[in-house]
């Protein structure tokens, strides 16, 4: 039986605007509070900020039937995309006004399947190591029992954005 999503987002060169005027954590603290809608990244597979404090950020999402890969379980790239999201923005949260940030690499560790009987998985980023031209971050996924899914580590370069 053929199944359909609808996926609604809103202008991400607003939110990219945005972004450069801010310091990072006042910018995340928008999307968390609900003030400022979600990326599109975030409406396509459904998860959004939860929680941001200096150096730490909280992805959430309800996996579902729509993140399967071919043998049933949700794919590994789901898991990437919220591990990537959860550490980059736990080192977008340390940024002054101006800079930006971009992943160099991301190493991931999948330990145990998720279905959309899992429940609520979150991704719980912060960061381990910041110079003035890279950071270093990691992040967890986990159940609603704290039982540790998956595990990334990843390099950020720092740059500064581009003025208006």
């Amino acid at each position: 039986m053929e199944r359909t999503r609808t996926v609604h987002w809103h202008d991400a060169g607003d939110t990219a605007k945005a972004a450069a005027g801010m310091a990072g954590l006042d910018f995340l603290r928008e999307f968390a509070e609900g003030r400022r809608p979600g990326p599109p990244i975030g409406a396509l597979m459904g998860f959004g900020l939860e929680e941001v404090e200096f150096g730490r950020a909280v992805f959430s999402m309800e996996p579902g039937e729509e993140h399967y890969n071919p043998i049933g379980s949700v794919h590994g790239g789901v898991y990437a995309t919220l591990l990537d999201s959860a550490a980059g923005c736990a080192v977008h949260s340390t940024l002054p006004q101006g800079m930006g940030y971009t992943s160099l690499d991301l190493s991931t560790r999948f330990l145990r399947p998720i279905t959309m009987h899992t429940g609520k998985v979150r991704a719980i980023g912060t960061v381990l190591s910041q110079g003035r031209r890279t950071a270093m971050a990691e992040a967890g996924l986990y159940d609603d029992q704290d039982r540790l899914l998956g595990h990334a580590t990843s390099t950020c370069m720092l740059f500064p954005l581009p003025t208006a």
